[in-house]
């Protein structure tokens, strides 16, 4: 569905404030020292899953102050607009993931299909050891009970959110803030 910048507009305008952007910081900088207490000496492949892993994956690297690679591989359900159940793979990791200690990075961990699939891909790819940050976990019971986020941000009901690499249709993903549209 393609909507024109007026409409975006109108829902940033309208939108709910849920996380400030130095709620988001504080919970980046948290969320660093964590990692490094796990993974500092552990030689990390930091996987960014584009698109919306872009924010919060440069957020976290330039926080992280221990060695650390980056990488990023571009797999999504999402089409801009709501989730299918396909997942396609657009682009892969192009380092070797094998024997390595891998953190994936995203924005959001919602339903968790998407991250379930990177996940056993990058353990399927020989990873020693597969780690997942998510910026943002919705509150809800859609999810299956095994998958949980080892890092996690933020938590946020469950409505429909934009902010810090979460998109509205491909918009507002460079908000600082996490937002909800209002009325979802």
């Amino acid at each position: 569905m393609e909507i024109d910048t007026d409409t975006v507009q109108q829902v940033l305008a309208g939108a709910d404030l849920l996380y400030s952007q130095q709620d988001v910081e504080q919970a980046l900088d948290r969320m660093a020292v964590d990692i490094e207490a796990l993974l500092g000496k552990r030689n990390p492949l930091l996987v960014c899953v584009m698109t919306g892993g872009l924010v919060p994956a440069g957020e976290l690297f330039t926080r992280l102050d221990f060695p650390v690679q980056l990488d990023y591989l571009h797999a999504t359900r999402y089409q801009g607009t709501q989730g299918g159940t396909e997942l396609k793979w657009i682009c892969e990791p192009s380092r070797s993931l094998r024997d390595r200690t891998v953190l994936v990075v995203d924005d959001i961990l919602d339903e968790g299909l998407t991250l379930a699939a990177i996940l056993d891909y990058c353990r399927a790819q020989g990873a020693a050891a597969v780690y997942s940050a998510v910026l943002i976990e919705k509150l809800h019971t859609r999810k299956p009970d095994d998958l949980k986020a080892d890092f996690v941000g933020l938590q946020a009901e469950d409505r429909y959110l934009f902010g810090y690499g979460m998109d509205y249709h491909g918009y507002l993903r460079n908000v600082k803030g996490i937002y909800a549209v209002a009325g979802s």
